[in-house]
């Protein structure tokens, strides 16, 4: 593990941008692909105890924590409101580019005052940047802090709820274990919306059958399998962060001070996750059954348009026989002084035309 007493590098004061990925399937722009860039405010929420749950505080840059804050998210922190955070939790908090390591020692790890923990979610399917998809927390017995520099729609479910819910307990562990039940829950639903356009495609390629006179029919379709595969793989690794996190949290409950239920409601929160990702397996397999159904019947259409062409041609072959042998140029060939000579060969030319069809209509070659 690596020293988190040593001076780590922070990010620069003021105003930060943000870049977001574009849909799915891009990534930066340094790959060669679109980036859209997109600002998002930094600032500091707090959210204090109050009659009705707990009161939502924005704070302005330079304005000092509430010293009763249960929840302090931070989105974007600047240097400063970093180590206001740090000072009231007793623990360093992680930077931006730590946030971003896959190294598990830089994910999850104690702090003197905190356990400190970092996780992808679910909004890793449309951002790219672990960065913008991730986020970490800085828990201890008393109060949870969130750090991150995207805007995952299970942190606003979250602050919606703890707002108006009186039964969340006004303590960390409290708040974070109602995060994470919203977060499983988005989860699932992901995965649910990748499974249904699975079904949506599947039904395209096997029900109504893929149009090979528009070449760009059956492009879309692969294309959207690919689409579908990212999002199912991009769940994967949501669901192995969340694992390790929930695994992590268990070692460390007495740290905590989780009680009983929230014990047993961590490892019921492990069992839906690896739930989620064995949906996740079995969709990966049926994802590429139907990518290898869809390639395989695309070639079945291409190879049934060479069979017509190659069909077509050996109608035609005996005609061009026939033409081919009264266009020799011997003197003794009877046929040259009929007077009905040509209408002759282009009657024989015909009935072979004729002949060689049905033929092939009674092989079912047609």
């Amino acid at each position: 593990m690596p020293d988190r007493a040593t001076v780590r590098p922070v990010p620069p004061e003021g105003r930060s941008t943000v870049a977001e990925t574009g849909p799915l399937g891009q990534t930066a722009a340094d790959k060669g692909t679109l980036r859209v860039h997109a600002e998002i405010a930094e600032m500091i929420i707090a959210y204090c105890p109050s009659v009705n749950g707990l009161e939502r505080v924005e704070l302005a840059p330079g304005d000092s924590l509430p010293p009763t804050s249960i929840w302090i998210d931070l989105v974007a922190p600047t240097q400063a409101e970093q180590q206001s955070a740090e000072k009231l939790m007793g623990a360093e908090i992680p930077t931006r580019e730590e946030i971003a390591s896959i190294e598990t020692s830089e994910r999850l790890y104690l702090e003197p005052g905190a356990v400190v923990m970092t996780a992808q979610l679910p909004i890793a399917t449309r951002m790219i940047d672990p960065a913008l998809s991730s986020v970490t927390f800085v828990v201890n017995a008393k109060r949870l802090v969130t750090v991150r520099y995207g805007e995952p729609r299970s942190i606003s479910l979250v602050s919606k709820k703890v707002q108006g819910d009186k039964t969340i307990a006004h303590k960390g562990p409290a708040v974070l274990f109602a995060m994470l039940d919203i977060i499983v829950d988005r989860c699932a639903d992901e995965m649910e919306n990748a499974s249904a356009r699975y079904d949506d495609l599947a039904v395209e390629v096997f029900g109504e059958g893929l149009n090979t006179r528009k070449t760009a029919s059956y492009q879309i379709a692969i294309k959207r399998l690919g689409q579908v595969g990212l999002h199912v793989s991009k769940m994967h690794d949501v669901c192995t962060s969340l694992s390790r996190m929930l695994l992590y949290m268990s070692t460390n409950a007495k740290r905590l001070g989780l009680d009983e239920q929230q014990v047993a409601d961590c490892k019921m929160f492990g069992r839906d996750i690896h739930s989620i990702k064995e949906h996740g397996d079995a969709l990966d397999n049926k994802l590429s059954f139907l990518l290898d159904a869809t390639v395989g019947l695309v070639t079945l259409e291409q190879n049934q348009i060479s069979k017509i062409f190659t069909v077509l041609g050996l109608v035609f072959l005996p005609p061009t026989l026939i033409a081919s042998i009264y266009g020799m140029n011997f003197t003794n060939m009877p046929e040259l002084e009929w007077q009905q000579g040509f209408l002759f060969s282009i009657g024989m030319m015909l009935v072979s035309v004729v002949l060689t069809f049905l033929f092939f209509r009674w092989k079912r070659l047609l």
